[in-house]
């Protein structure tokens, strides 16, 4: 195939290999690969981009930050056509997202603009909601506020784990960017202004926001259990000198009875919520960290 689009790659995680692996099967000229190396305490549970671009030998660059002349340079120098970005974490400049003639996207996991920022999947289950979803957007200076060519929401039920929507997001990514893809690189997409009046942005998380506050309500509670369960580090509390990392369980929303973190019973273990209590069935038990 000749004359087609020079693509520079920006990814991670399953998505960025999902998306990435799409890219090479129909055959787009993908010049580079920029990706990262995982956080120390994140569990290495996918495959990335980083494993195939190497077996496709393709380029792959890992700068701890992209805001340096060097990588200016360097990217004038690959003159990519169309810049993608797939779950990549670091901060694109637009020094660098404003060299793709066809333009920059990024796909964002959630249905924007709802759920901007860092985390969108574990946020949307510890708030309680009953989806998430991807977007395809493109890149601006602002955080995941570009205009949407394509989104697609993943629905899911009040008991359902982290770990068993994160594979329906991914597929829903990769449908995405297969719907986009031709308009991408013909560049003409269809373009829509995200409504500012309905965005809202959280934060990066960290292991320690899984700490467990026991006065919130049964539900409240479980729903950061399931939104921080594996393959993430976990919800956890520390009772009696023991902590205890809480992977399965579920809300008792009309238990009476004990005070907010006690545990009043331990066949079954059920530890007392400021409103009901939680049932644990799958933990790790270990002392108490001073």
């Amino acid at each position: 195939m000749e004359n087609r689009p020079r693509i520079l790659f920006f990814g991670f995680s399953d998505v960025g290999y999902r998306c990435l692996k799409l890219l090479l099967d129909k055959g787009c000229d993908v010049i580079g690969v920029f990706t990262h190396d995982a956080d120390p305490h994140e569990a290495h549970w996918f495959q990335t981009p980083e494993s195939l671009a190497k077996e496709n030998f393709i380029r792959v660059f890992k700068p701890g930050t992209l805001k340096t002349e060097k990588w200016f340079r360097k990217v004038r120098y690959m003159k990519p056509d169309l810049i993608l970005s797939l779950y990549y974490r670091n901060f694109i400049p637009e020094e660098i997202f404003s060299q793709a003639r066809l333009g920059a996207y990024n796909m964002h996991g959630s249905y924007l603009p709802a759920y901007r920022g860092r985390a969108p999947l574990n946020w949307s289950i510890i708030n309680g909601e009953d989806h998430c979803g991807v977007t395809l957007h493109t890149i601006e200076k602002k955080f995941d506020a570009g205009e949407i060519v394509d989104r697609e929401k993943v629905a899911f039920g009040p008991d359902e784990y982290v770990g068993d929507i994160q594979p329906r997001v991914a597929a829903a990514a990769v449908r995405v960017l297969e719907r986009s893809l031709p308009s991408l690189l013909a560049g003409v997409p269809r373009l829509e202004k995200q409504d500012e009046s309905k965005a809202s942005y959280f934060g990066k998380r960290a292991p320690e926001d899984g700490r467990i506050d026991f006065s919130k309500s049964a539900r409240e509670v479980f729903n950061l259990v399931r939104g921080v369960s594996r393959p993430f580090p976990g919800a956890f509390a520390e009772i009696g000198g023991r902590r205890y990392t809480i992977w399965r369980a579920r809300p008792l929303e009309d238990f009476k009875g004990g005070r907010a973190g006690e545990i009043v019973s331990r066949e079954p273990f059920i530890i007392a919520c400021g409103k009901g209590a939680l049932e644990v069935s799958e933990c790790d038990e270990s002392p108490a960290r001073e």
